[in-house]
């Protein structure tokens, strides 16, 4: 049975966005950085509960890219798969998220990040409180955060910093001690604009 808020969460979606998405990193839109183009899809994973809140990682420290960086479960696409398969097949191998136990509402605005992965965000409700385990090759942790700190626009700050000669642009959101920012930050903002449209 689909939960209420699966249902309240799909027809939010429906809705046009309060005000434009961002597509991608903000970098010139001229800007060649060379890179190829890889799909990619990450879960964001939303609590049933009273205040729903979104399940986000912490990425390994020792790891080669974006080490310690806040992020959803995710990854590349592999062959024959769909974005749904591999959100739910990457939420599973990160943390152990049954994929079964994801009320599946759909996807939402994808993105594109300065390193080359064209991201697609599936939004998914999950019961609350799954004994849920990290991979620590790849993940050090998870947390979840309320869904509408996240999405308040008064948490959100646009920042910017010099990146490869460019002046970038980038969304970051506090929430207590951690930083979550750029992609991820950016696809909260995306979602925020949807649900609030």
């Amino acid at each position: 049975m689909t939960p209420p808020l699966a249902r309240e969460l799909a027809a939010a979606l429906a809705r046009p966005a309060a005000g434009a998405t961002i597509a991608g990193d903000g970098l010139p839109a001229d800007r060649d950085t060379g890179a190829p183009v890889h799909p990619a899809a990450v879960l964001i994973a939303v609590t049933n509960r009273a205040r729903p809140g979104v399940i986000l990682t912490e990425r390994n420290a020792a790891l080669r890219r974006h080490a310690g960086q806040i992020a959803f479960p995710g990854g590349r696409i592999d062959p024959g798969e769909d974005v749904v398969t591999a959100a739910l097949r990457e939420a599973h191998e990160e943390i152990a998220l049954p994929p079964d136990r994801v009320s599946l509402v759909g996807a939402i605005d994808p993105y594109v990040t300065v390193t080359g992965y064209h991201v697609v965000p599936v939004l998914g409700v999950v019961p609350p409180d799954l004994p849920l385990t990290p991979a620590e090759a790849e993940v050090a942790d998870w947390f979840e955060v309320p869904l509408d700190h996240l999405i308040d626009p008064g948490n959100q700050f646009e920042r910017e910093m010099d990146w490869q000669g460019a002046r970038r642009r980038y969304w970051e959101i506090p929430w207590q001690e951690r930083r979550i920012w750029g992609a991820t930050a950016a696809m909260l903002v995306n979602l925020g604009r949807r649900l609030r449209g």
